[in-house]
């Protein structure tokens, strides 16, 4: 039985009886495949390469079994195909009554079409036409519109002195490089016959500025579209045409054609005139002059580019004075053009140009560069000027009609203000030009950083002229931005300056300490490096940023001193031994060096009251530490001196006591006092006189005598026993100390100052004394024991201690006697010193009640 894959191909949709049969004849196989040479695979009933008898008995074969199969399928189901026969009748009849109404929705269609089709297209033609006439009619309305504006700007250019018969002269351009506010060659705005007075004719140009812009808006002229001007007109004969925004081109129209060529012509003529009263109003600073031709621009949609152009004219002609400033080769020139040719050898040497001067023409060329700098800062200051003029009057001005401010519309290409973008350029070409010329010029590098100050103050001389026209500020209290941006474009120089400055001050620091420790500096070598720091500072006073710039040198070359003295000073023990009768190597170090940093801190804090708080504030720590230093030298002799002292005058109580028939003993001084007199007469001459400190000198030696005196009348206060031999002999070394007191200080009214204190031991004279000593009086006189003899101290311990401690302890430490003496004889039931130890209470109390 045959498959059903053979019957493929007489099922399929594309099989051609007609196709097959000629295959079968011309032996091909069926389907034909295109672009091969090679047979297919045989499929179903395969005719190639078969006989024709074959393939026909093949066919009918195939018939056969289809129709068996069909009868077969026929015999089976046929209940349901009787079934199916009858649904397919009915069917028949439904789809025949669908097709009538198709039929009739076909109809109706049709009719509706006609209905509303025809009307819509009678209706497209209708807008298609209107279209047209509104297209003509705002030809007209434009065309009508350009004609009164045509004949009016004819008739404002022949009052401006240009009419419609005479060809508008070409405007001249600007040379290059030419400096804003430079006339035009010909030396003239422009002529105005008829106007007399400025502002009319002003106005009048801002008036037939207006009209051409409204032309041109008329006109509908774009950059992409029409840019060749009134001979691309075209033909009439063509379709008209059409600008960017759909309106028809006027340039189409012959009318107004006609009137192009006059109005590009008016169009150059005011726009001349407008750019030459700009930069006739910027030469004469003239704001009204200047709002004027700026609401000029901006009738004719330029005031943008004009303000930009204006901009960039003004910072490149700076740029360019900048350039030629500094340009060595020009200075050059300029001083060959003056010099007269001696002899024919000196023209052998014409052709080339010297970069560097000789010493015998540096001061000519010296004078030659300041001069063009002056120059350079009028030249600064006219643009800087000019350009805030500019902007003053962009601020103040709007337009009258859509009050807009003219600053805001020269925003639009503008990234910055006016004032910015020209300080910005100038900073920039300043700091280029500079850095250029320190590197490439050994004369204007040591020119300008020699010479820094003086160049400084020409940039304040530039400040100067531009504050009254400007909101800049450059006080000492306050920098604006601008003019810090400025002085930063010199940082070449300035650090030039400032290296010199601080190798000066680090030289004098240097040669203070050449010598090391076997020649210490002095208060010579301290007063120098002072007034160097000075000098220094009082060069820079005028510039506030420069003076606080060498400040911080200036507190370099400090610490680099600090650092070295310190390294220098000596703190074993041989620096505070006063073993006598010289002083020390070590000692004599140190003297020195605490005058040197004495007479060096004393002149730098003077610059507190000669220089601003901030620049002090950068010297300040350096100074302070200096004083510290000289402190840490000078306190422990201090300290050694007094400590020597005391431990001299607590041999006291261990003198032995003399006689008291005063003619056995004439009253010669003790022993103890003759030392300390040495001992005070060596630390004046050979510690404090190696100190050349005047002006603290009377404090110190005020200071020792004050502790000397204290101590004595401490040790005096309490001697005991207290009998009249040891009285007469604390007498004559009281005289005896008066003496040497005053001698040391070498003036009476000090040594009368101190035996007064003295001589207030006695019992009458109770009332100048401290309470402590008058208690030890008490004490001595009383059986009661002294707070040392109670505690087990030494005399020397227990005056150091009241030294170290306040008065009140003191007091407290004697109370606490008393009352330990107190519970002693309440124990015994006798007190032998109960009118002294009254006595004491009072006094106890009236210092606690005082």
């Amino acid at each position: 039985m045959p498959r059903l894959i053979d019957y493929a191909v007489f099922a399929s949709s594309d099989f051609d009886a007609n196709e097959y049969a000629n295959a079968v004849l011309a032996g091909e196989p069926y389907p034909s495949q295109p672009g091969s040479s090679k047979p297919a695979k045989p499929t179903g009933l395969e005719p190639a390469k078969e006989d024709i008898s074959v393939a026909i008995a093949k066919l009918n074969y195939g018939i056969d079994d289809v129709s068996k199969q069909i009868k077969n399928v026929v015999t089976t189901h046929h209940e349901e195909l009787l079934e199916q026969a009858a649904g397919v009748g009915e069917l028949s009849g439904s789809l025949q009554t669908v097709k009538e109404g198709l039929d009739s929705l076909d109809t109706s269609l049709e009719k509706l079409r006609q209905k509303f089709r025809t009307p819509y297209q009678t209706m497209q033609e209708s807008v298609r036409r209107l279209q047209r006439l509104q297209q003509v009619s705002d030809v007209l309305r434009r065309t009508s519109r350009f004609t009164v504006l045509a004949k009016r700007l004819q008739t404002q250019m022949a009052e401006l002195g240009d009419g419609t018969d005479s060809a508008p002269a070409p405007a001249q351009p600007k040379a290059p490089g030419a400096r804003p506010g430079t006339p035009m060659a010909d030396g003239r705005r422009s002529a105005t016959p008829g106007l007399e007075q400025e502002g009319e004719k002003e106005r009048a140009l801002a008036q037939a500025a207006l009209t051409i812009a409204e032309l041109n808006d008329l006109l509908e002229i774009t950059p992409d579209t029409y840019s060749a001007g009134a001979e691309d007109v075209p033909p009439a004969s063509e379709e008209p045409a059409l600008a960017p925004s759909g309106r028809i081109a006027l340039r189409s129209i012959a009318a107004v054609s006609a009137h192009l060529s006059f109005i590009e012509s008016a169009r150059a003529k005011v726009t001349a005139d407008m750019e030459t009263m700009v930069l006739e109003g910027l030469a004469q600073i003239n704001q009204p002059l200047l709002a004027t031709s700026l609401q000029t621009a901006h009738n004719l949609r330029l005031l943008p580019d004009l303000v930009q152009n204006l901009v960039m004219d003004l910072s490149g002609a700076v740029e360019a004075r900048i350039r030629t400033a500094f340009d060595v080769s020009r200075i050059s020139k300029e001083l060959s053009a003056k010099e007269p040719a001696s002899s024919s050898m000196n023209l052998m040497y014409k052709s080339r140009v010297r970069q560097e001067p000789t010493n015998v023409t540096a001061p000519q060329w010296t004078s030659a560069l300041w001069s063009r700098l002056t120059t350079l800062i009028e030249d600064m200051a006219g643009a800087c000027i000019k350009v805030y003029t500019l902007e003053r009057v962009l601020k103040l001005k709007k337009d009258p009609v859509s009050q807009i401010v003219f600053l805001d519309e020269a925003m639009k290409v503008l990234e910055s203000k006016p004032s910015t973008t020209f300080w910005a350029a100038l900073g920039r070409s300043l700091e280029k030009q500079t850095r250029e010329a320190a590197k490439n010029s050994t004369f204007l590098q040591q020119t300008l950083s020699s010479g820094y100050p003086k160049l400084l103050r020409l940039f304040h001389e530039f400040f100067s002229k531009i504050a009254v026209q400007t909101d800049t500020v450059y006080t000492q209290d306050r920098q604006s931005p601008e003019t810090v941006l400025v002085l930063r474009a010199l940082s070449s120089f300035e650090a030039l300056y400032l290296s010199r400055t601080s190798n000066k001050m680090n030289e004098s620091v240097g040669q203070a300490f050449q010598g090391g420790a076997r020649s210490p500096p002095s208060a010579t070598e301290g007063a120098n490096i002072a007034r160097t720091i000075a000098n220094e500072l009082d060069a820079a006073k005028f510039d506030p940023l420069l003076v606080r710039s060498v400040a911080r040198s200036a507190k370099a070359s400090l610490d680099m001193l600090l650092v070295r003295a310190d390294g220098l000073v000596v703190r074993d023990r041989t620096a505070t031994l006063l073993t006598g009768p010289t002083a020390t190597p070590q000692q004599v170090q140190n003297t020195s060096l605490a005058s040197f940093l004495y007479h060096c801190g004393t002149r730098l804090r003077t610059l507190g009251e000669e220089h601003s708080s901030d620049v002090y504030a950068v010297l300040k720590p350096s100074v302070t530490d200096m004083i510290e230093t000289y402190s840490h030298i000078v306190d422990p002799l201090l300290d050694a001196i007094k400590t020597e002292t005391s431990a001299i005058i607590s041999k006291l109580h261990r003198e032995p006591a003399r006689s008291a028939d005063p003619l056995f003993d004439m009253g010669g001084s003790s022993a103890y006092v003759k030392e300390l007199n040495e001992k005070l007469a060596f630390a004046k001459t050979e510690i404090l006189g190696r100190l050349q400190v005047e002006d603290v000198a009377r404090d110190w030696l005020l200071d020792i005598v004050r502790h000397v005196l204290r101590t004595f009348v401490l040790h005096v206060s309490i001697v005991k026993p207290l009998d009249e031999a040891r009285s007469l002999q604390l007498t004559g070394d009281m005289t005896e100390l008066e003496f040497s007191l005053g001698s040391f200080l070498a003036e009476g009214k000090g040594k009368r100052g101190g035996g007064g204190g003295l001589d207030a031991a006695g019992a009458d004279a109770t009332a100048g004394l401290p309470p402590l000593v008058v208690l030890h009086h008490i004490l001595v006189r009383a059986p009661i024991p002294l707070p040392h003899v109670l505690h087990g101290w030494q005399a020397s311990e227990y005056v150091r201690w009241v030294e170290e401690h306040a008065p009140e302890e003191a007091l407290t430490l004697v109370d606490g006697g008393l009352a330990h003496w107190e519970k002693m004889t309440e124990a015994e039931g006798d007190d032998p010193a109960t009118e002294y130890l009254l006595l004491a209470r009072s006094v106890l109390a009236s210092a606690r009640a005082a």
